[in-house]
């Protein structure tokens, strides 16, 4: 659906905001008003307080065409953060490209969990498989000191985002980046048995699911960030397998999952053996999110 020419004259500040609030409402945004100003303050590159305060101001025809670009963008629901390339995690801001998954609040747990169970010593090694944006990775980096990062993903392309928003934070040189399937990549740097926690948000969506997902996640994430195979679980049982010869004893498994999901995980790492102390923590809406296990022995 592409978003109808402003036409009437003259073209001022207020004027674009209505307009854009109406198209979108038009599309079926339901956070109309919000993202007019967003998406409008992007595209006049002006703050959003600018926007309000300056509602009889006239708009050239050249910003009026960015924002016809970027409205028409949105009301084809593609994800907002792509547009404007941008999403907040953890209280950092994060690039985002259609190359990455655009990182969620649940993933937030992740990082919390990992550093409420971690107490890690100087000189700790931890890794974020599946890194896509680096924010994980990144995040952790700019809050643990003496500690040695591998953030590691299948795609070369997310690998590039993630070194961006890296260097955007500072922590460029804490983070050794491997491209490769899961932990594959750690074999060539000795870290069988050395490893204090394996952090990982994976594709847990089920193939069956796919087709029925919001045309904003469908349309426009990375598929291969989001759907693990038939029956969602599988990077979860790889990684229960795989993590035991690189974590050291009492070393933190920690991951991300999928709505009634940690059943079936919790049963393959039992049958999987080798973890001990095995616990789940609930997002707000409920729901058990992140699944933890730490290395027995």
């Amino acid at each position: 659906m592409m978003a109808v020419p402003i036409t009437a004259d003259p073209k001022t500040i207020g004027m674009a905001l209505t307009w854009a609030q109406r198209s979108l409402e038009r599309s079926g945004s339901t956070n109309a008003s919000q993202e007019a100003l967003w998406l409008l303050a992007y595209a006049f590159g002006l703050k959003h307080h600018e926007l309000v305060s300056r509602r009889d101001q006239a708009v050239s025809d050249e910003r009026l065409a960015r924002a016809e670009s970027v409205v028409s963008r949105r009301m084809a629901r593609e994800p907002l953060q792509y547009i404007l390339g941008t999403q907040e995690f953890c209280g950092l801001d994060f690039d985002v490209t259609p190359a990455v998954l655009i990182p969620r609040p649940e993933t937030e747990l992740l990082v919390q969990e990992t550093l409420r169970e971690g107490r890690f010593a100087e000189g700790a090694v931890l890794v974020d498989v599946g890194t896509g944006s680096g924010c994980v990775a990144v995040t952790l980096a700019t809050i643990l000191s003496d500690m040695r990062m591998f953030a590691l993903d299948c795609s070369g392309e997310a690998l590039t985002v993630a070194k961006r928003n890296a260097a955007r934070h500072g922590v460029s040189d804490k983070i050794t980046w491997k491209e490769g399937d899961l932990l594959s990549p750690l074999g060539e740097d000795q870290l069988v048995g050395a490893v204090d926690a394996i952090i990982s948000n994976p594709p847990y969506i089920a193939e069956e699911v796919w087709a029925d997902l919001q045309p904003e996640v469908r349309d426009f994430e990375p598929r291969l960030a989001l759907v693990a195979g038939q029956k969602g679980t599988e990077f979860h049982e790889r990684l229960l397998q795989d993590a035991r010869q690189f974590l050291v004893p009492g070393g933190l498994l920690v991951m991300e999952l999928g709505q009634d999901q940690a059943p079936l995980v919790r049963r393959v790492a039992e049958q999987t053996g080798g973890y001990t102390g095995l616990q789940t923590v609930n997002d707000e809406a409920g729901i058990e999110r992140v699944m933890i296990a730490r290395r027995a022995g």
